[in-house]
Formats: C-alpha cells, structure tokens, sequence
C-alpha cells in the first residue's frame, strides 16, 4: 500500500508509548508518577464548566461562523487590551478546534511545497510535522543556553536563505520553558520583515509566566501570525478550543481555508470559553499560576542536590529540559528504565530535539509538590544504580 510521502515525515509521539505503558502498570497496580504529558491536574474552572453546561441546556449546539463566534473574539481582543496594551481588531481573530486548528491553517497558508521554514530545535514535535505536512522544508536550528534556548534575531539572520519563507518562534517553549522578553520578540520581528518573510509566534504557554511578565508578539507588531490556545494557561485541554491571531490581509483566506478544514470549532466550548476571561476564573488561574510556580522551585531544589538542575531555570510553562549526558547518551533507554524500576514517567528528548535529544530529557511538573519530591527521590535511588 502506497501513502503520501509526506505522511513519512511525521513521526511518532514517542511519549504516547510510554503513556500506555505506565498506564498499563498503574493498572497492574504500580505507584507511577506521571510526569511525562503537558497536562496539569486542575480541572477546568468550575466558571467554564458551567457556562458550557449552560449552553447545552440552552441549545446551543449548531454551528458558528467559521472564524468563531463574535462574543469570543471580541473578548479574545478584550484579553489581548486589557493585559498586554494590544489594540487587536476582533475580525482579525480565527477561533479554532484547539492550538493544533490554528497550526494546520497557518502553515497552510504561509508556506508551499520547497520552502524552507526555521524553528528552533528542540521544540514541539507538532510544530515541525504540520510544517512537513505542508510540503515544506525545515530548517531546524539547534538552540542552547547561549540564546537562552531561543531562536534569536542573530540565529534567524545567519540561518535565513534565499528560499525561507517562514520564522517559526515558540514562548514560552515546550519543551524548555524559556521565553523572549519584549526586546527579544521586536528583534526577531525586524529581522524577518527585512528578509520579506512571515513570522509565526507559538505562544500556547503564554499565560504560565513565572519571573517575568507576559509577553505578546500582538503587542510589537500586527503581521506577525500568533497561535494561542484555551489548553494551558486556562485549564481546557479536552475542550478542543484555540485561536490564530492574523494580519488583516489573511483573515479572508484564513476563513475560506476555515470553511473547509473543520468549518467551525466546538460551539458548546466556544460559549464555555466565554466564561475564562471573568474576573472569578482569573483569579483562580492566577492561583494555579503560582501553584505551577512553587512546584518548579520544588522540582529544581530537588533536581540541584542531585546536580542535574539546568544552568538556566525555565521562566515558563511547565516542563524543566534536563541534559542526563552524565549518566546516559540514550535518553529513551533511559526513560523507560526509570519507569520500570522505579515508576516515574518522564519524556524523553527524541521528541522534540533532533540534535542532542538522546542526552536530553522533559519532565513536566503537573502534579503535586509531593508528588514531585517523592519523584525525586526514586530519581535518586536510580542514578545511584547507574553510577555505581
């Protein structure tokens, strides 16, 4: 059987697997501490459930125009305003089924068979595969703590050629948890207008900021392209709800591509959303913001006395990327012997970095600061054994 070659291109969610795997030995059982997926414990807030639940009742259940409901993007806009001093017109705001919506019509739109695009690596697998789905050609460049684990202004002007098309940033990052500051994100945006290419800003982890404040790249210019999503900062991953911010001149191609791909996101999440920008959910987000921020402290205090804390703690979202080189170049094997002896999941570097991914590993702090110390300890208990 023949399949699209470009369907070859993408490959596997390595952690899936070893999710099935440490569900499999919980079943059997096992105390496994999951620290492998970017999905923290809390619920959604009891606000958005509510407001959904209302708009089943209420019949809401047809679809909405293509680019959303306009309630949403007015208030999507309004969040833009009110924390970041960004005057966005809602028309030019494309609610999608989740972040990865708004991802397929990006690149379908920015991007032809034989372009090139750069992105940092490492970074969201997903990211590089919708790229590759598009028929372009990446150029991945390898990223560390010179840059601050960034695709910085100077590596987009050094790595541009002829035929790129596309700058991809990603802030904060999954899997780093780094981020540009403001002048950062102004740099990079020069850079591409005076190369004539797009800019498309990942900013999905937007909200989980811990050391500094927020940055959006809506706020520095209007042609940059930037995905964001109701997944992470405000607690609705199975919602399925995301948004692309656009420059005027796509909203109409943009909506037409919308129209055909998926038509409309999920009307019932769509109104839940509504809920996420009042002043009740905002205070408990910025709850769990802070809760998100003691667990990092606890996981790099814990990961310091074993001498595996990165040079540079992340400032965002809610993944440390740990380099493990000391103990093992095999990150997978390494994965998945800390699952089988000692039951914590964690994820291992292949997936998201094609340089230096076997001695890379990510661990997401989503659970409890108990949970995390505990982690710690069977970590412990298990580098013994490989050192010894």
């Amino acid at each position: 059987m023949s399949w699209n070659p470009r369907v070859e291109r993408v490959a596997p969610f390595r952690v899936m697997r070893l999710l099935e795997i440490a569900q499999a030995r919980e079943a059997a059982g096992h105390d496994v501490i999951h620290l492998e997926v970017g999905e923290p414990d809390f619920p959604t807030p009891p606000s958005v459930v509510a407001a959904g639940q209302a708009a089943l009742a209420s019949g809401h259940t047809r679809y909405t125009p293509a680019a959303g409901l306009p309630a949403l993007r007015e208030a999507i806009a309004g969040h833009y305003a009110a924390h970041f001093g960004a005057e966005v017109d809602p028309r030019r705001i494309i609610v999608t089924p989740g972040a990865s919506g708004a991802l397929l019509l990006a690149s379908q739109l920015l991007v032809a068979p034989g372009d090139r695009v750069l992105m940092a690596d490492p970074t969201y697998p997903c990211n590089r595969h919708f790229m590759a789905l598009a028929g372009a050609e990446l150029d991945a460049i390898p990223v560390g703590p010179a840059s601050a684990w960034q695709l910085d202004a100077s590596l987009v002007a050094r790595h541009w050629r002829e035929d790129t098309r596309l700058a991809m940033l990603a802030t904060p990052s999954n899997p780093t948890g780094h981020v540009l500051d403001a002048p950062g994100l102004a740099s990079v945006a020069e850079t591409v207008a005076a190369h004539g290419g797009h800019l498309l800003v990942d900013e999905i982890y937007q909200g989980l900021c811990y050391d500094l404040a927020p940055q959006s790249m809506a706020a520095i210019t209007p042609a940059a392209f930037v995905v964001n999503s109701f997944s992470k900062y405000f607690g609705m991953t199975g919602w399925r709800l995301g948004w692309l911010l656009a420059p005027d001149a796509a909203v109409e191609p943009l909506t037409r591509l919308a129209q055909n791909v998926f038509l409309a996101a999920p009307t019932p999440a769509q109104h839940a959303a509504l809920a996420a920008f009042t002043p009740e959910s905002s205070e408990l987000l910025e709850a769990r913001r802070g809760e998100l921020q003691r667990r990092r402290d606890a996981l790099l205090k814990g990961l310091a006395r074993l001498g595996l804390a990165p040079d540079l703690p992340p400032q965002g979202a809610f993944y440390l990327w740990l380099d493990i080189s000391r103990v093992s170049r095999d990150s997978e094997a390494f994965c998945r012997r800390l699952l089988e002896e000692e039951n914590v999941a964690i994820t291992p570097g292949t997936d998201f970095a094609l340089v230096g991914g076997e001695h890379h590993v990510r661990i997401a702090f989503t659970t409890g600061t108990e949970r995390l110390e505990e982690a710690v300890v069977r970590l412990e208990r298990f580098l013994a054994r490989l050192e010894g």
